[in-house]
């Protein structure tokens, strides 16, 4: 079974993690589009056209038997057309309002996002659909993404950006805030810092893997020492740089300590 995993840069790296490691005997692919990162800056009609090339050259020229949009942006924009196109399966990631919602309905939710996320559709109709618009908040944070493709992830520059958008908010007021966006996971431990501890991080990597190995029919693993092989590409290029690989490497790793971190 070849499974894909398609991101616009490195936060996808933080969903291949958990997945290589509870789907061991899977074979995946990782496809990062450093050419076009970050997409949630660029317009809607942009973003599809990435997904549709990067699409195509998973599924029609490396023959991935499903593929994983690990990209929150992504999804919003493409997947349903994705869909449409291809016969197998897609899955997409979406912000975990409805498992935030599911541990506390009565106290606010905060969902971050990339400003494509926060203004798209699907995400105003997942929220609808809790029925949750009085309590949901939604904010974007793109230089996030700009922080995580630097790997730079405990920093006073990021400190002092994540302090700048939360001030707004009555943060006490809050039961969790939702990663929206795969490369947020890198800065669990910052916001961990930041936030009260009655506010809890939220995000959706093991609900989609659990879709994902519920959909092309393999069973899950406990997680352990052992992880699936991966073969790695950064927009179209397989990647043989030693540097490159010790860089996603240290994703991946950072990936491993944040998920410890609600």
């Amino acid at each position: 079974m070849r499974i894909a995993v398609f991101d616009s840069g490195a936060g996808g790296l933080s969903v291949l993690s958990h997945a290589r490691r509870v789907l061991p005997d899977a074979e995946f692919l990782f496809f990062a589009d450093c050419d076009h990162v970050p997409y949630g800056t660029k317009s809607v009609e942009a973003v599809c056209g990435f997904v549709r090339e990067g699409l195509h050259f998973l599924v029609e020229e490396q023959r991935a038997d499903a593929v994983l949009i690990a990209c929150n942006t992504a999804t919003s924009a493409a997947a349903d057309e994705m869909r449409q196109r291809y016969d197998l399966p897609i899955i997409g990631m979406e912000p975990a309002v409805k498992k935030a919602l599911a541990h506390d309905d009565t106290h606010r939710v905060l969902v971050v996002a990339t400003p494509i996320t926060v203004q798209g559709e699907k995400l105003h109709q997942l929220i609808a659909a809790q029925r949750a618009g009085h309590l949901v908040d939604l904010l974007a944070l793109p230089r996030l993404v700009e922080f995580a493709e630097q790997q730079e992830f405990v920093s006073p520059r990021v400190e002092e950006y994540l302090c700048s958008a939360l001030q707004s908010f009555d943060l006490a007021a809050y039961s969790a805030l939702v990663l929206g966006c795969t490369h947020f996971n890198y800065f669990k431990d910052t916001l961990r810092k930041l936030l009260p501890p009655t506010v809890r991080l939220v995000d959706g990597t093991e609900e989609t893997v659990e879709e994902l190995a519920r959909r092309v029919g393999i069973p899950m693993a406990a997680a352990g020492a052992r992880k699936a092989y991966c073969q790695f590409f950064i927009s179209k290029r397989p990647v043989t740089d030693t540097d490159i690989l010790v860089r996603m490497e240290c994703y991946l790793q950072r990936a491993e300590e944040m998920a410890r971190i609600v």
